[in-house]
């Protein structure tokens, strides 16, 4: 498996083609170096994707187990594990939902579906009352940026720079990540491209970052064909917090100049940040929330949006119209999932977490001077590191090799942004757990 060339960029830790990824292979037993190479010549190539670190047989609560029998505790999980992988409750409902119903074609209602409706709906404020349903976020996000079509008129978008919001061609349009956009040519919708608030410390409640929603404001003022503005409530990726006085701005903002203010809410939502919905720390309601990756509890694929009654004018248009629209398999493992986090209070759980791990992280920082800031929300938390701390300059190589010291050790984590350790467990995580993840961390860290 010879790298085809050096990824310099590092907009990710989990370059294809770095020489710390042929290091990796290195320490690969040689059975699943073959698996790694069948899969490298029948899957196309993709940046983050392909090819592959390992391979996976299995997988249960937080950790996924690969052929060669190593164990990884799953700090990534690509965002969907928050009630940990193969939920016994979720899976008997799946499989209960299976032996019944297992499809819907469109045109026909469910009661599987119908239920879970109101289940999720129930859970936000009354005046987002109306939902879709989709197979993935990206879709989630293509039917939103439509109905906002609809409802303005306006075809333009705004996004944070460098924000992410699917691979597809309208939702890398509305994103502003380059990665997923060289080499693709004229994209719609048109997207104007603003600074994301950035903070650089674990505070968002004293508003520094105002000025940044102002941002928003001197587009607004000078371009009347803009319909919405798309953001991320909680950055996932960096973690980036932003203030509750920024987000209550940008909805002052949003309200004056009829633009729909639309939250992805994909990787973020259903505790992960200690409330079902991140946006519920910022006492500001959204015009249409996207949801997905956790939905389908890492069993089923299905996403959705939330709206406003008031916005279900879209009768004579097809937002979705997709064949897994309303997937009885995927609303049973979303309902199943919601009543396990709500039986199992997962979110006071997940409180309790963010104050152990603030103390944890507080330690590290005075440790180890290549942490230039630590940033957390519940059980999602960003470790940033950095060469110098008064420059911020990047410490790219050393986070690389951060990621790799501890997958050797059974840890498994994304690299976000070439410097940000982004770790992002299961909510049902043990305190035994979380020590366990904590003490890789400290020695590579050391080891670096």
């Amino acid at each position: 498996m010879q790298p085809e060339k050096e990824n310099i960029l590092f907009t990710e830790g989990d370059v294809n083609f770095s020489a710390l990824r042929k290091n990796w292979y290195k320490i690969i037993d040689s059975s699943t170096l073959g698996l790694l190479e069948q899969d490298a010549e029948v899957f196309i190539h993709q940046s983050l994707s392909t090819p592959c670190l390992d391979v996976i047989e299995s997988c249960e609560g937080i950790y996924i187990k690969a052929v060669s029998g190593k164990r990884y505790m799953d700090f990534h999980g690509n965002s969907v594990h928050q009630v940990g992988y193969r939920n016994q409750y979720v899976m008997d409902r799946v499989k209960q939902q299976m032996d019944v119903l297992p499809f819907s074609p469109r045109r026909f209602a469910n009661k599987t579906a119908i239920d879970f409706a109101q289940k999720l709906t129930g859970l936000f404020h009354k005046n987002l009352n109306r939902v879709l349903f989709a197979p993935g976020g990206t879709s989630a996000v293509g039917m939103a940026l439509k109905l906002a079509r609809v409802i303005t008129g306006k075809y333009k978008v705004v996004s944070w720079a460098d924000s992410f919001h699917g691979a597809s061609m309208d939702a890398i349009a509305a994103g502003g990540e380059e990665q997923f956009k060289k080499h693709m040519g004229p994209l719609s919708p048109e997207t104007i491209n603003i600074p994301q608030p950035a903070a650089y410390r674990n505070v968002y409640e004293d508003g520094d970052d105002v000025h940044y929603a102002e941002e928003l404001e001197n587009i607004l003022k000078h371009d009347n064909g803009i319909g919405a503005f798309i953001a991320e409530t909680i950055r996932n990726t960096d973690v980036q917090i932003p203030s509750a006085a920024y987000w209550q701005k940008v909805r002052e903002i949003c309200t004056r100049y009829n633009v729909l203010l639309i939250l992805d809410e994909i990787p973020i939502a259903f505790g992960r940040t200690g409330k079902m919905f991140a946006f519920e720390h910022y006492d500001f309601e959204p015009d249409i929330v996207c949801l997905g990756k956790g939905l389908g509890a890492g069993i089923i694929p299905i996403a959705a949006i939330i709206t406003k009654d008031e916005y279900n004018v879209a009768a004579d248009v097809s937002l979705g119209h997709y064949t897994h629209e309303k997937s009885p398999l995927g609303c049973a493992a979303g309902q199943a999932m919601i009543e396990f986090i709500e039986q199992h209070h997962l979110l006071d759980k997940v409180k309790a977490d963010e104050l152990y791990l603030k103390a944890v992280f507080a330690k590290l920082a005075t440790r180890f001077p290549i942490i230039g800031d630590i940033r957390g929300i519940g059980l999602l938390w960003g470790i940033e590191l950095v060469k110098n701390k008064a420059t911020k300059e990047k410490a790219v190589q050393e986070a690389e090799r951060m990621m790799y010291l501890c997958l050797e050790n059974g840890l498994s984590f994304k690299v976000s942004k070439g410097n940000v350790l982004q770790l992002c467990p299961p909510l049902i995580i043990t305190r035994e757990e979380l020590e366990t993840a904590i003490k890789i961390l400290e020695k590579a860290f050391e080891k670096l």
